[in-house]
């Protein structure tokens, strides 16, 4: 009983910390409307369910399937995992700096930009009109291009949306393997290759949507707003922040792809979800 009783106080002193970490960064994921960008991906995940039920299984899966990637994309969870796992990776992080950019003037304005242009993607036609935009700008050698490239480079968005992506399909397909989606043996190094065959094409894929977005939400923003934004991003405290919100991101959306492609895998075989 008493080993017990240790083993437990030892789980509790190993939790106090990480709860005062998560808490100390609330201010921060307020600042950064964190929870906003979080519902919003749901939403695309919902979409995502329904575009792949559309591909993989036609006219199956009803109400059951579109429940089961209700549950998979929990907002609760979404943000519990995104918390726990930035306060694991800016421990130690000075977030002064970070409070005080996001959280007036510039960076707070940046940020409601941000919201909304994510939110306004979610209508397939002003994705359409946002590349069409891009293309136009691209046409005129338009100079806010640069700054764009600047702040992508800046925050590494590029690359690391890419791995994440690579990540996310290397997940599902690990979780189409594990629900038994294949009636033949599929190797690790079958995933590995089919994965890899695909970056070429989520690069592109990837950077079109990422320059549309970025001009879309910043444009009310001047060069000179934006150039705040790249500064901050450069400093050693936007760089941790950086790198802890795709480790964050990585982490969530790698499970939920495994989970995904476990519930695909289940329903093609026919299967109770």
């Amino acid at each position: 009983m008493t080993r017990l009783i240790a083993a437990c106080l030892t789980v509790i002193c190993l939790a106090l910390p990480l709860r005062a970490q998560t808490e100390a960064l609330d201010p921060l994921v307020e600042a950064l409307a964190l929870d906003d960008i979080l519902e919003i991906m749901r939403q695309e995940g919902l979409q995502y369910g329904e575009e792949l039920r559309d591909e993989m299984f036609p006219g199956r899966g009803g109400d059951a399937w579109t429940a089961t990637v209700a549950g998979i994309y929990d907002g609760a969870r979404m943000q519990q995992v995104m918390r726990a796992q930035m306060a694991e990776d800016l421990a130690g992080t000075d977030l002064a700096p970070l409070l005080e950019f996001f959280g007036a003037g510039v960076g707070a304005r940046a940020v409601s930009l941000e919201v909304t242009a994510r939110r306004a993607l979610l209508d397939k036609g002003m994705t359409e009109a946002s590349y069409d935009a891009l293309a136009e700008m691209r046409a005129r050698d338009d100079p806010r291009l640069e700054l764009l490239g600047r702040f992508v480079q800046a925050n590494d968005l590029l690359e690391s949306n890419v791995v994440g992506a690579l990540n996310a399909n290397y997940a599902f397909y690990l979780g189409l393997v594990d629900g038994g989606a294949f009636p033949f043996e599929v190797t690790e190094d079958q995933i590995v290759a089919d994965v890899w065959s695909q970056e070429a094409q989520i690069r592109l894929e990837t950077e079109q949507w990422l320059y549309s977005y970025l001009a879309m939400a910043y444009a009310p923003l001047s060069d000179a707003d934006l150039e705040a934004y790249i500064s901050i991003s450069e400093t050693p405290e936007g760089q941790a922040l950086n790198r802890a919100l795709f480790e964050a991101f990585d982490v969530l959306f790698r499970r939920i792809s495994r989970e995904l492609g476990v519930a695909a895998a289940r329903q093609i075989a026919g299967e109770d979800i």
